[in-house]
């Protein structure tokens, strides 16, 4: 049997953030991942905002980035656009497309240099408690061990088999997992270079379709969708999309990608005895935008800072745990309330509402881009806006 202070499951950002953080904070630290090849596949459109790195303390390195974005586009159902780039308002900070195949392995790398032992080709089999530690049995190349830890660290993706074995009651509702998918395309005829793009309405049925530059003439072409609310599926949706998009029409996937997205804001239990949950397992998620690099990274970083401090103390209780989601609730809990309920709202409106925002957006000054002045500017044209988001600003 091994043993660790803390056992990190799952190596995407999430995780790498946590490990490396209570490696940081003193604790011996073993990270175990499923896959032979940490950030493969890809389960992400890859953006990212700078302002994100460098406030987990991360210098965005060239070798995982695959596009720098000055600013987005936003295209009702009719095909109305609205711009919000360089050209038309200030931006507050810029961001980026990655190469999160390249981009988590650097997450990782840097928790290994802080100290924590990766094991990869490792999957979770089942846990169990003894005494004041838990016990996680592994799979590696076709032989069990067993890893006995004080805490571990959930970051095991919107599945989360180890928060619901430690007791945790952490199901996502079908109606808040979008089915995502997406193409990386090679071909793609951009109108302006450097720009994502957003899609909504009925070409993507509770989500929105997404083009993510990566390149002169390739990217992540994607749409999500929430299964009940429409009898096809999310690649019959991204078929059309591609078939009809003028940007798209010529281009060619070179990959496909597919993967659930937790959009219904934090879930239930963040903690328990010995045990701490982040990333994708806690819904740290935009709900609005399905994004969640940046957000499952700070949940990662709290989480290992929580978790450095427990082995310290002695103390492993969810007790003390609790800390953990006193921090998350301040730092990201109020965020996440609001955006679930402009996604709420926005699903809400029929494409012919969304074409008559796209068109009364056309005359307004945008100061910046974000999800306050977005509303700031929907309550505006709106009335039902004013209803309905009115407290958000």
């Amino acid at each position: 049997m091994i043993e660790t202070d803390v056992l990190v499951i799952g190596a995407g950002p999430a995780g790498s953030s946590a490990a490396k953080h209570a490696a940081k904070g003193g604790a011996k630290v073993i990270l175990i991942d499923k896959k032979s090849e940490i950030g493969s596949p890809k389960r992400c459109a890859e953006g990212i905002s700078n302002n994100g790195l460098e406030n987990l303390g991360i210098t965005p390195n060239p070798k995982y980035i695959a596009k720098k974005i000055d600013g987005c586009r936003l295209v009702s159902p009719s095909g109305t656009d609205v711009w919000l780039t360089t050209e038309e308002i200030e931006l507050p900070e810029t961001g980026y497309t990655l190469e999160r195949k390249v981009f988590d392995k650097f997450m990782a790398m840097d928790a290994a240099r802080e100290g924590a032992e990766i094991k990869i080709k490792t999957l979770a089999k089942s846990l169990k408690k003894e005494g004041d530690s838990v016990i996680l049995t592994c799979e590696h190349m076709g032989e069990s061990f067993e890893i006995k830890a004080k805490i571990i660290i959930a970051a095991d993706g919107p599945e989360s088999h180890v928060s619901r074995w430690a007791g945790l009651k952490n199901v996502t509702k079908a109606k808040n997992m979008e089915s995502g998918i997406q193409f990386e395309m090679c071909g793609v005829e951009f109108e302006r270079e450097n720009i994502i793009e957003f899609y909504f309405g009925s070409c993507a049925p509770g989500g929105y379709a997404w083009i993510f530059p990566k390149d002169d003439d390739i990217a992540n072409v994607g749409l999500a969708v929430i299964a009940e609310d429409t009898d096809k599926s999310a690649y019959e949706h991204l078929k059309e999309f591609v078939a009809n998009c003028p940007a798209t029409q010529n281009a060619q996937a070179v990959e496909l990608n597919v993967g659930g997205d937790p959009v219904g804001g934090l879930v239930k239990d963040l903690y328990g005895d010995n045990i701490l949950v982040c990333g994708d397992a806690a819904g740290q998620v935009n709900p609005l935008t399905g994004g969640g690099i940046i957000s499952g990274m700070n949940g990662g970083m709290y989480a290992g800072q929580v978790a450095a401090r427990s082995i310290e103390e002695g103390d492993y209780s969810s007790k003390f745990l609790k800390e953990y989601e006193e921090i998350v609730d301040k730092e990201l809990g109020k965020e996440m309330h609001k955006y679930l309920k402009v996604k709420e709202y926005a699903l809400s409106l029929p494409d012919d509402e969304l074409d008559s925002i796209a068109d009364a957006f056309q005359d307004m000054d945008f100061e910046k881009i974000s999800t306050t002045e977005i509303v700031k500017n929907l309550v505006k044209v709106s009335p039902k806006a004013l209803l309905k988001l009115g407290k958000l600003i």
